[in-house]
């Protein structure tokens, strides 16, 4: 096995939650900050990282990190990165990547600038001078934040937020990434009850039910480097065959998806079964104003509307004063709420226990989080 730098990418905010699923999968992590935790680790853990990660976008390869004030300084240290490495005479590569306060401004320029060192390198060392660019694709991505470019391959493809469950959907559904981040920084638990009473497509409660269930999140997908030689397909067996084992298709689960719209809780059941957690979700149709706690020491995450639209503030309105009163009927249950109304805390009474500042895609919200009493140790 090889010795490699990985860049797993997240979502701003949720570097932390990131971090301690790198480090839970046994890996070192040498730096986190800006949505990114980079790690050491081989080929083994590249193929894990895919499988395993629940809230991050996409796991990268550094290949190189140097500093480049001209077009010519970037040519020069990008084909200088062993490419031949990666991509065999028929590979497919492309070229994308972001500048931010940086000489080299010119995003288009420093692509083509790029993909030229790279063809050259590979010209050298194949000593062939056209590619055909019929295989794998290889994709490359580039960021230089004040002059310092980092030099990535993407290994994921597709980003990590796809884990192939939904296959129904209903509007502004919650990325899977964030909403595993959700479940994480909650007190879930199998041994608690768990509800999402505004569940749309059910991600929420599937994000749960999984993590419950220790289902590996990309253990239904395919990604970019299952087709790279560099990466040994029995790997991919070994770590998919060792993710099914992993399964605890025993545990209980108490989690419970409700939603007043008929299709959002048809579109979640279909999900749920996609996802193979069917049998651990309850879904029922019906408004919020009918959730009962039936257990103690509940734990309560949702995703409600924002109210971002012409007459939906009276709706709001009326979610906030019922979720009060629910709470204060119901001290043991705790409240993980996301959303980008910042009048939240004023109308549902009391400031949160912490917030925590999130994006859901590009709307910045707030995760407010409300601790009921916790339960009793166990003897």
């Amino acid at each position: 096995m090889s010795k490699l730098d990985l860049i797993a990418t997240a979502t701003f905010g949720l570097e932390a939650v990131v971090k301690r699923e790198v480090e839970s999968l046994g890996y070192q992590v040498t730096d986190s900050r800006d949505g990114r935790i980079t790690y050491t680790s081989d080929e083994r853990g590249l193929v894990r990282s895919n499988l395993w990660l629940r809230c991050a976008d996409r796991v990268y390869v550094k290949m190189a990190e140097f500093e480049a004030l001209s077009f010519e300084d970037l040519f020069q240290n990008c084909a200088a990165i062993p490419w031949e490495e990666w991509i065999p005479p028929d590979g497919k590569f492309t070229v994308t990547g972001g500048s931010v306060k940086s000489d080299l401004h010119s995003v288009p320029d420093c692509q083509a600038i790029m993909k030229k060192a790279m063809v050259k390198r590979l010209q050298q060392t194949y000593e062939q001078e056209w590619f055909p660019e019929t295989g794998a694709l290889f994709p490359v991505r580039f960021s230089i934040l004040k002059n310092q470019v980092t030099v990535m391959l993407d290994t994921s493809g597709a980003g990590l937020h796809k884990r192939g469950y939904r296959v129904r959907d209903v509007e502004a559904p919650i990325k899977e990434t964030l909403a595993s981040a959700l479940v994480q920084l909650s007190f879930f638990r199998p041994d608690r009850p768990m509800v999402d009473p505004m569940c749309g497509s059910g991600t929420l409660a599937i994000e749960a039910a999984m993590l419950g269930r220790n289902i590996a999140p990309g253990l239904s997908r395919s990604f970019a480097a299952q087709d790279w030689p560099a990466i040994p397909a029995g790997l991919w067996k070994e770590e998919k065959k060792a993710a099914f084992d992993a399964i605890a298709h025993d545990t209980p689960l108490q989690i419970l998806a409700c939603d007043r719209d008929k299709n959002a809780v048809e579109a979640a059941r279909a999900n749920a079964l996609e996802a193979g957690v069917e049998d651990c979700i309850d879904f029922k149709i019906a408004p919020l104003h009918r959730l009962t706690a039936e257990k103690e020491y509940g734990v309560l995450i949702t995703n409600p509307p924002y109210g971002q639209r012409i007459g939906q503030q009276k709706e709001l309105n009326d979610i906030y004063r019922f979720l009060s009163g629910f709470f204060q009927q119901n001290p043991t249950w705790s409240l993980f709420l996301i959303t980008a109304d910042p009048s939240f805390e004023g109308r549902f009474g009391r400031p949160a226990d912490r917030r925590r500042k999130l994006y859901n895609g590009r709307i910045q919200t707030n995760y407010y989080q409300y601790y009921g009493l916790r339960p009793p140790k166990k003897v």
